[in-house]
């Protein structure tokens, strides 16, 4: 097969990875950070403990991460079915690839939200701040270059699963290298389909390293304070003062 033949399949290969890679970690970042916080909110000792909720949810966590992606994705064929009216293509492998990033990066953000320093949310509790606001406040911004490597982590894995989705039809650079590379034994293009996956993960993780150390170098130069004054107790009045005086 010859670059002019093989350069359309690349480029329509690498569309429809982008295309599930990018929606699927969209959903899983929506609906996993949520999931992340709570699990720590919930947890013994957090600001909105329930230990039967933490189990619960705990629980649905570990067992969607322990499952095998090529497993998920065939338990999944009527869901799939009933959200994209098929299961076959690009637009389908979006919902199981959304469903095994969730838990996974659920995971990754309990992970990063832990290490955040609990003074910080004590005084944004002794200044009258609630759950919400710790939330909004201290625990995602101070979270966040950890969040970022997280979302890294996340695309990188999600990568490696739309591959995965391409040997049972779902399209992408593991189709191509399935259907091309290994069943018409076109060894060259196959090595190409590696060598674009290859170059795709290094830059994303290299992007997700600079930004993940760019935000920890702007916080480690500013602070806590500028955070912690958009709580800041208002003053007493001056005809307080003289009551007290």
């Amino acid at each position: 097969m010859t670059w002019s033949e093989m350069q359309p399949l690349l480029e329509q290969a690498c569309r429809e990875t982008l295309v599930m890679v990018g929606w699927s970690t969209l959903i899983a970042v929506v609906a996993g950070l949520p999931i992340g916080v709570l699990l720590v909110l919930t947890d013994r000792g957090g600001l909105l403990q329930s230990t039967p909720v933490n189990k619960v949810l705990g629980q649905i966590v570990n067992v969607a991460r322990s499952m095998p992606f090529i497993i998920l994705m065939v338990a999944l064929m009527s869901f799939t079915r009933w959200i994209t009216g098929t299961t076959i293509g690009s637009t389908a492998a979006i919902v199981p690839l959304a469903i095994g990033g969730i838990p996974f990066f659920a995971r990754l953000v309990e992970t990063a939200v832990r290490e955040v320093d609990g003074g910080l949310v004590e005084a944004v509790q002794a200044m009258g701040g609630n759950t919400w606001t710790v939330v909004r406040k201290v625990l995602v911004p101070e979270a966040l270059p950890s969040l970022i490597a997280s979302t890294t982590t996340t695309v990188i894995a999600l990568i490696g699963y739309s591959a995965m989705a391409g040997t049972v039809g779902g399209g992408g650079l593991g189709d191509l290298a399935v259907r091309y590379g290994y069943q018409r034994f076109e060894t060259g293009l196959m090595w190409i389909t590696v060598a674009v996956l290859a170059v795709a993960i290094s830059v994303i993780q290299f992007a997700g390293d600079y930004a993940a150390r760019a935000l920890h170098r702007r916080g480690a130069r500013s602070g806590p304070g500028p955070k912690l004054r958009l709580l800041k107790a208002k003053e007493p009045a001056a005809a307080d003062i003289s009551k007290v005086a």
